[in-house]
C-alpha cells in the first residue's frame, strides 16, 4: 500500500508529509470540539443543541473558507494561500482559549472554520497536481489518514488534561495548544514548490478567466458541480452527525468514564487510520465509483447496528473497528475525485465548493443531532442522521463519471521536482 512513496520524485515526497501532517494538526484542533463538550457544558452552562451549533458554525464558515480559498488558490497560487490559512486556523484556535462566554466561543470557533476549511481546499489541490495520476488516489488516502493520527492524539490529550487538570478551564488547554502545532506546519510547508502550469497550456490561458467563486457554475461543470455538491452533503453530513456526539455518547449514555470512552474511541480510530488507506487504494485500483458505493452501504449498515442493537459494552469496542474502517472510506476519496471533475483553471474553487458546501449543509446535522436526542435520545438521533446522509453519497454515486487515473497538465511540469 506504500509502494507508490518509493517510486515518488522528492518533490512529489515533500508535498505529501507536508499535507499530511498538516492535515493531521488540523484534525488535533477541529476534534477537540467534540471532546471537550462534555466540559463545555458544565463550564459555560449551556444546553446539547447549543454546543451541537458550535460543531455547526465551525462546518459553516468552513464552508465558505474552502470555497474562497480554493478560488484564491487558482488566481495566486496554492502554497502561497495554503500558508495564509495556516496562520488564520492557528490564530483563532488560540484564541478559543480565551472565550469567556458562549457567544465570544462561537464567533471564534466560526473563524476557526473558515481557516480550516480553506487549508484542506489548497492542501488537497496542491498534492492532487502534483502526485502521478496512477498514485493520485492511494497517496490522498494517506493524506486523509493523518486525519486519524491527529484525531488519537486530540483522545490522548483530552484524557490527560481531564484527569490532571480542573475541568471547569481543562476545555481551555485544548484549544491553547491549537496554536504550536500549525507554526510547525507553517515552518514545513515554506519548502513545497508550487505546481507550474506549463507556458501556452490551456490550463495557463484559462487561469485568470475561471479563477472566480462563480466559474464552477458555467454550463460545461455545472453538472459535476451539482453531483460533487450533493456528495460533500452527504460525506459531510454523516460524518458530523457521527462523530461530533460520539465522545457524548460513550459517556453520557453508555456511561462511560473518560478513560474507557478514550478506549473505544481509539478502536475507531485507528480502523479509520487503516480505512483511509485501504480506500485510497481501492480507488486507484476498482475506481472512484464503485469504491465509494461500498463504503457507504457499509457505513449505513454499520452505524445502525452501533447505535441501535442491544449490543453490550464489550460488543461495542469490537463493533468500533468496522465502524471506523467504513466511516473513513468515503471521505479518503472525496479529494482525488473532486479534483477530477474540473480543468486546472478551476481546480482550486471546484474542489474547495463541493467539499465545503456539503459543510453548509451538513452544519446542520450536529444541530439536528443534539435536538433530536431530546426527543428521541442520542443514539436513536445519531443513527437516524448518519443514515440519511450516507444514502446521499449513494445517490450521487449514480450519477457521477469514472476519473480514475485522469492526467492533468500540472503533473507534466512537477512529476520531476
Amino acid at each position: 500500500m506504500f509502494s507508490w512513496y518509493t517510486t515518488s520524485s522528492q518533490g512529489e515526497k515533500r508535498t505529501f508529509w507536508a499535507c499530511f501532517l498538516g492535515w493531521a494538526l488540523d484534525a488535533l484542533d477541529v476534534q477537540l470540539l467534540g471532546l471537550a463538550i462534555p466540559a463545555l457544558i458544565v463550564a459555560l452552562g449551556i444546553s446539547k443543541g447549543e454546543a451541537g451549533v458550535l460543531g455547526s458554525a465551525t462546518l459553516f464558515a468552513g464552508a465558505f473558507g474552502g470555497w474562497i480559498a480554493g478560488a484564491f488558490s487558482d488566481r495566486f497560487g496554492r502554497v502561497k494561500t495554503l500558508q495564509i490559512m495556516i496562520i488564520w486556523f492557528a490564530v483563532s484556535t488560540f484564541a478559543c482559549a480565551f472565550a469567556q462566554n458562549y457567544t465570544q466561543l462561537l464567533a471564534l470557533k466560526t473563524l476557526q472554520g473558515f481557516g480550516f476549511g480553506g487549508e484542506w481546499a489548497t492542501g488537497a489541490v496542491l498534492m492532487a497536481e502534483v502526485i502521478r495520476p496512477e498514485n493520485r488516489g492511494k497517496a490522498l488516502g494517506w493524506v486523509q489518514s493523518g486525519w486519524a493520527v491527529g484525531w488519537g492524539g486530540a483522545v490522548i490529550l483530552s484524557t490527560l488534561i481531564f484527569h490532571y487538570v480542573p475541568k471547569d478551564v481543562a476545555w481551555r488547554f485544548f484549544f491553547g495548544i491549537g496554536l504550536l502545532p500549525a507554526l510547525l506546519v507553517l515552518y514545513v510547508r515554506r519548502g513545497i514548490p508550487e505546481p507550474v502550469r506549463p507556458e501556452g497550456s490551456t490550463a495557463a490561458k484559462t487561469a485568470s478567466a475561471f479563477a472566480d467563486l462563480f466559474a464552477i457554475f458555467k454550463p460545461e461543470v455545472l453538472r459535476a458541480t451539482l453531483i460533487g455538491a450533493l456528495f460533500g452533503v452527504g460525506a459531510h453530513g454523516g460524518y458530523a452527525a457521527l462523530t461530533t456526539f460520539l465522545p457524548t455518547f460513550l459517556r453520557l449514555q453508555r456511561h462511560l468514564s473518560v478513560i474507557k470512552s478514550g478506549e473505544y474511541l481509539a478502536v475507531i480510530i485507528i480502523a479509520f487510520f487503516i480505512g483511509c488507506i485501504t480506500s485510497g487504494t481501492f480507488s486507484d485500483f476498482l475506481g472512484r465509483r464503485l469504491n465509494v458505493a461500498f463504503f457507504a452501504v457499509a457505513c449505513i449498515a454499520t452505524v445502525l447496528i452501533y447505535v441501535f442493537a442491544p449490543l453490550t459494552n464489550t460488543q461495542m469496542l469490537f463493533l468500533g473497528f468496522p465502524l471506523g474502517f467504513f466511516s473513513a472510506g468515503i471521505p479518503a476519496s472525496m479529494a482525488a475525485l473532486f479534483s477530477e471533475l474540473y480543468p486546472a483553471g478551476m481546480r482550486g474553487t471546484g474542489i474547495g465548493f463541493c467539499y465545503n458546501f456539503g459543510r453548509v449543509i451538513a452544519a446542520g446535522f450536529p444541530a439536528l443531532v443534539g435536538y433530536g436526542s431530546q426527543k428521541y435520545g442520542l443514539g436513536a438521533s445519531i443513527g437516524i442522521n448518519a443514515t440519511l446522509a450516507y444514502s446521499l453519497v449513494l445517490v450521487a454515486v449514480l450519477f457521477l463519471p469514472e476519473s480514475a487515473r485522469k492526467p492533468f497538465a500540472t503533473q507534466m511540469a512537477t512529476s520531476n521536482a
